[in-house]
């Protein structure tokens, strides 16, 4: 699984967002370890107070376990992944709090230690963090056989399309993926070699370029947000200057944004609109369905808790009621008939913590797996509205080039369609008959083969060498 970590302050501020539901349908608070308080906000609150005796701002150590997508992970693979992490980091034994998340058909855990030692008033030193949650999260990869990513092998081949919070951020203001965002600029930064062609290319995909206030080259969005260039594509500045040049004759961003205000908005605002009534329409109808979904997956969850909580003290109290009280309890004791009891009711315990467990985790799996289609259903209908409004901003670059009296550019094929013209495609026979194969006549070897003579005089010229005598010819 992916680990993402860091080190922050302000407790109380976290453990209120590690349980706001926002766009969690699910949140389960699974540990609160080393607290006078049983809940979260005050567990990470009393860190906040102790942190107060010592110098150090940065008291808390969180992280995010996030694992493969299509995986289904056990409670007891998360656990091996904490302690894990705690043997790495030098945090074994120290106060935390960990609480999953379930988003889009997805469950993630967030786990908090505090770095302060109660006793030495002092804080855990946490060099290296990140290459030692890169060793960890290799590890469990291996140790459960899922498919590893390329960027956790080697670091130079990530995904560049991954991205920061603040690009999500940003993505999220203007109704967009931030990785499909940094992917429509990669796309036209790799079909293009020149200003020109890159400056089309970004405005077939809604973006044009323009000259940043401190970025260089910045690509400025429909709706007047701004990218750099050089940060989207994952390049140098000085390798984005050398294909696109220097940038002081390029619009500013308020100049684009006007452009974009007089030249583009009035005529597709429209079409525009009416593209994103109709996906607002179908994911409102969508989101109505995950909300009904997940109210159901609750309920069943605190039925479930209640059902398990009702029989664990039913079958406690008959488990107590076999202590028999009195003289015949006394004997009991005497001849060992009562520890032979106790070892039976604990073991019948822990059956049936277990027990309980894997019957929670079999719900949890099989409501996973009823989101997770409806997420596909989500999915696909984003991305058949993201199409439709990359199209019209095609649209849009074509009719600016019929003004200037140019030929509008075909719609570009999708990969479907290329498919079905190779296939379409009669493919070459390139094997030769068999009559051509046995009448070809083949080369004299013993024509071509050169004489020992031939070749050592060919030798000498080349290498400009004066002969030696006649023995060493001959």
């Amino acid at each position: 699984m992916i680990l993402k970590a860091k080190e922050r302050g302000d407790g109380r501020q976290l453990g209120q967002y590690l349980l706001t539901m926002g766009e969690n349908e699910h949140i389960e608070v699974h540990d609160v370890r080393g607290f006078m308080s049983d809940d979260v906000v005050g567990a990470l609150s009393e860190v906040d107070a102790i942190a107060k005796g010592t110098k150090c701002r940065q008291y808390l150590f969180s992280v995010s376990l996030n694992p493969p997508e299509k995986e289904t992970v056990r409670i007891e693979t998360f656990d091996k992944a904490l302690e894990a992490i705690e043997e790495k980091h030098g945090l074994s034994g120290q106060p935390r709090v960990v609480v999953f998340h379930e988003k889009e058909g997805r469950r993630h855990a967030h786990a908090v230690w505090s770095r302060i030692d109660a006793e030495t008033m002092t804080a855990k030193q946490l060099s290296f963090y990140k290459n030692k949650l890169r060793e960890v999260s290799r590890q469990l990869y291996i140790e459960n056989g899922w498919q590893m990513p390329r960027g956790l092998i080697d670091s130079k081949d990530r995904d560049p399309r991954n991205f920061s919070l603040a690009e999500w951020q940003q993505a999220k203001r203007i109704g967009k993926h931030a990785g499909e965002l940094k992917g429509l600029i990669q796309d036209a930064w790799a079909i293009s070699d020149s200003r020109q062609t890159f400056s089309h290319a970004l405005e077939e995909r809604g973006l044009y370029l323009a000259r940043g206030d401190r970025r260089g080259h910045v690509a400025v969005t429909f709706e007047g947000e701004v990218i750099s260039v050089a940060r989207a594509t994952g390049r140098k500045s000085k390798e984005v200057r050398a294909r696109l040049g220097a940038p002081d004759d390029l619009r500013s961003i308020e100049d684009a944004r006007k452009r974009i205000a007089e030249d583009i908005l009035p005529r597709m605002k429209v079409h525009l609109g009416e593209v994103r009534t109709k996906a607002k329409h179908e994911l409102d109808a969508l989101n109505a369905r995950r909300e009904a979904m997940a109210r159901a997956h609750g309920i069943e969850r605190a039925k479930l808790d209640a059902g398990q909580k009702n029989r664990f003290e039913t079958e406690a109290r008959m488990r107590a009621e076999r202590f028999r009280k009195g003289m015949r309890g006394l004997w009991d004791r005497l001849t060992g008939k009562r520890r032979e009891l106790e070892k039976q009711n604990e073991l019948e315990s822990i059956w049936a913590l277990q027990r309980d467990r894997e019957q929670r985790q079999m719900t949890i799996n099989a409501q996973l797996r009823e989101r997770q289609a409806l997420q596909a259903e989500i999915s696909t209908t984003r991305s058949k509205h993201a199409q439709a409004l990359r199209d019209l901003h095609f649209d849009t670059a074509n009719y600016r080039l019929m003004q200037r009296g140019q030929e509008p550019k075909p719609q570009p094929k999708t990969a479907f369609d290329r498919l079905d013209a190779m296939r379409e495609q009669p493919k070459p026979d390139v094997r030769r008959p068999r009559l051509d194969r046995l009448t070809e006549k083949k080369p004299d070897a013993a024509k071509e083969r050169m004489s020992s003579d031939e070749r050592l005089k060919r030798l000498r010229e080349q290498q400009q060498m004066p002969p030696r005598g006649p023995e060493l010819d001959r």
